[in-house]
């Protein structure tokens, strides 16, 4: 005898079932609303959440406020003027949002003249203006802080003029490919600061310079230590470090290498080379290492001295051909 068995009706999915379906059908149209949006709109202020096309409607957005603006990932022909306020300028990924070929009012691709600015992790590339001063940052009033920002093939890195309540600190950041003196307006430089109150710049590369100097700044107090003047693939370049108006502070702990392409060679460090604005008595440089690229031979002097003042150099370490001082 044959049995025949009645085939079961399908199973009804439970409500807890139906219920979860749907809420992830729900979650998954606002995560693919918010990826579209980060590509229209990249730039993002952290504290109010809000999200914008341009970084230049997200710095207006803080206003006279203090707001950090988070940038995607990302290449953006951009760039911004902050006319007020304390504006934090942030990567969200170090190394991943560039800033490129745009310089606001012919000047750069930031032109900050707030109460403060910092700039953390952006890469500013490819700035270039008629008079040559086409600039990565362009300070013209505040304090700044800059942190692991890489300052690529432009005129200039950073510009300020002169600013009275300037305070600028640089750390862990890189310039290269940088300056020239091929503009009408004078030469440009890896940092060129004007006459403001203090300049620090610490565990910094500076590397390929494509003219003028490494570092030029009128800063009553400079702090130079830590850092790498690189100038091995240099091309009609000048001095590492040129101080013209004399200055107060420490140059310590550097290392600097003198490549064979340059415009002078004849100093690695000037002092009080053009007007006089600051006294220089005082000025420590010690502990760093100078050299030249293998196989050339050359004479150089370490320190260039136009002020007479009481500087106080001691353990450098100077590869032949180096003098340690040298009157102007």
């Amino acid at each position: 005898m044959t049995r025949t068995h009645a085939l079961s009706p399908p199973r009804r999915p439970s409500a807890l079932a139906i219920a979860a379906t749907a809420a992830l059908a729900v979650l998954a149209i606002p995560f693919a609303a918010l990826f579209a949006q980060e590509a229209d709109r990249p730039f993002t202020v952290k504290e109010t959440g809000r999200s914008f096309a341009s970084l230049q409607q997200a710095v207006d957005a803080i206003g006279r406020a203090r707001g950090t603006v988070v940038i995607a990932p990302g290449r953006y022909r951009q760039c911004a003027v902050q006319r007020a306020g304390i504006v934090t300028y942030e990567a969200r990924e170090y190394g991943s949002a560039v800033l490129e070929g745009r310089a606001c009012e012919g000047k750069a691709a930031l032109v900050l003249r707030g109460d403060g600015a910092e700039v953390k992790g952006l890469v500013l590339r490819g700035i270039y203006v008629g008079d040559g001063n086409g600039a990565g940052i362009r300070l013209e009033n505040g304090a700044l802080n800059v942190a692991f920002t890489t300052f690529d093939d432009s005129q200039q890195g950073l510009l300020t003029g002169v600013v009275p309540n300037a305070r600028i600190y640089i750390t862990r950041s890189t310039f290269t490919r940088l300056g020239t003196c091929e503009n009408s307006a004078g030469c440009a430089h890896s940092i060129y600061v004007g006459d403001v109150p203090e300049l620090t710049v610490r565990e910094s590369r500076f590397e390929k310079g494509t003219g003028g100097h490494y570092l030029k700044s009128r800063a009553a107090v400079n702090v130079i230590e830590g850092n790498s003047f690189d100038d091995s693939a240099g091309s009609a370049t000048n001095y590492m470090i040129d101080l013209p108006a004399g200055t107060r502070g420490r140059i310590a702990g550097n290392w600097f290498v003198q490549g064979r392409d340059k415009e002078n060679y004849s100093a690695f460090i000037a002092l009080g080379a053009e007007d006089r604005l600051h006294p220089s008595d005082g000025l420590s440089i010690t502990g760093n290492e100078a050299r030249f690229v293998p196989g050339l031979r050359r004479s150089s002097a370490f320190l260039a001295d136009w002020t007479g003042e009481r500087v106080a150099l001691s353990g450098n370490r100077l590869a032949e051909g180096i003098r340690d001082y040298e009157a102007r």
